[in-house]
């Protein structure tokens, strides 16, 4: 008997994917660079940025939905992506300038003294003329792409073995997740990224100084879309099979999981430190299309805002974190960027800029309470037989 392919046997891939397809072509055929023109460059980069975050909520599902690890600290891994990537950014960009510059010199610059000139450029807004140990790979982007998924996974592998061989689980272990982030942005002043300044210029790619940002936002738009599938299709396929059966029964009873001799604790490691890689990703391609990076971003949050997404769009469901991710963070930016109209009670006008974080607290409490699969719960209902039997059904394949 011929075993059909792996989309095939899951229909919700299948319309994920063909629905990100007619998403991103739909937004590329509006766009100002390859269409119509009707959707600005500002929104297109909205879209693209939309996507990563959904790709985040994937690492977050796999990790909180599927492994039962309440993570509030996913998005430190997201932030370190994009001082990843934002430091070849940044430092590229301006040693093209700087190369300008010197050029101008009777003596032509040696390879030291361009570095040195960086270098100040770069940090001397925070007083210092050096690039940090943390920059020394700055000038590569192979490199520096390499350390996108190095940096953040290592730190997942080794916060992860401390955590879960030491079989810290529940509120403990969410807490320590916090603890952590909450480490990260307090040492960042000492951790080479700029303190409060962090990274800008973003949007602007070395190398590219002469396409416009119209047709850059539509470029980063698909290699995001891209992103998101891929790692879409390999998450779905790590849950579909006997791995996802192991780490769903560690989510719900993980001491007896544990005396059927499986090992626990490499789950969880390979689960964590896999969605930390995927989360850092996501970040890298976000911060070219937001343009700019600061300590903020390594809030904790940050990380509990994409708890939130997740838990309202469904968490256990994969695509149901994308619809969650991608409707609260639309909703967020059309409410605070001002285009919600104001809402008048008569004795007292709801600004939405300032209440929009109150109603999403409340979107939260409603959904956990009356709603608990979310949004995807109505898609469940729609789309074959009961969660809980086609959970049994994987099982056995």
């Amino acid at each position: 008997m011929t075993r059909k392919p792996f989309i095939l046997q899951n229909p919700p891939v299948l319309v994920v994917l063909a629905v990100l397809a007619v998403f991103t072509a739909t937004v590329t055929t509006l766009s100002h660079a390859y269409g119509s023109g009707v959707t600005p460059t500002s929104a297109v980069k909205v879209f693209g940025m939309t996507l990563c975050l959904a790709l985040a909520a994937i690492a977050m599902d796999l990790v909180w939905g599927y492994l039962g690890i309440l993570s509030l600290g996913q998005m430190a891994f997201f932030a370190l992506g994009g001082y990843m990537i934002g430091q070849w950014l940044m430092y590229a960009r301006t040693e093209g300038i700087v190369a300008v510059q010197l050029a101008q010199n009777p003596i032509p610059p040696t390879v030291l003294e361009l570095q040195q000139a960086t270098a100040n450029q770069i940090f001397g807004v925070v007083g210092s003329a050096d690039l940090p140990s943390v920059w020394s790979f700055a000038h590569s982007l192979p490199l520096q792409m390499l350390l996108v998924a190095l940096v953040p996974g290592l730190l997942a592998l080794v916060f992860g073995w401390l955590a879960f061989r030491s079989r810290v689980n529940g509120v403990y272990l969410s807490i320590l997740t916090q603890a952590m982030t909450l480490a990260l942005w307090l040492f960042q002043n000492d951790s080479g990224f700029r303190g409060n300044n962090g990274l800008s210029g973003l949007q602007n790619l070395p190398g590219l100084e002469g396409v416009d940002q119209a047709t850059l936002s539509v470029w980063l738009l698909w290699t995001s879309a891209g992103a998101l599938a891929i790692f879409y299709l390999l998450a779905a396929w790590l849950v579909s099979g006997k791995f996802g059966s192991v780490i769903r029964a560690i989510r719900d009873d993980q001491t007896r999981v544990r005396f059927l001799g499986y090992p626990v604790e490499g789950f969880k490691l390979v689960v964590f430190t896999l969605a930390a890689m995927i989360t850092a990703v996501a970040g890298a391609l976000y911060y070219p299309q937001a343009g700019i990076i600061n300590p903020a971003e390594l809030m904790p949050i940050a990380s509990i805002h994409l708890a939130v997404w997740v838990a309202i769009g469904g968490r256990g469901r994969l695509y149901g974190a994308v619809i969650g991710a991608v409707v609260v963070s639309l909703l967020s930016s059309w409410f605070t960027g001002g285009r919600a109209p104001d809402l008048n009670l008569g004795v007292y006008v709801v600004n939405w800029v300032d209440w929009w974080q109150v109603a999403l607290g409340l979107s939260f409490v409603l959904v956990t309470l009356f709603a608990p699969n979310g949004i995807a719960g109505i898609f469940d209902r729609r789309m074959g037989p009961p969660r809980k039997a086609r959970h049994h059904k994987e099982a056995e394949a």
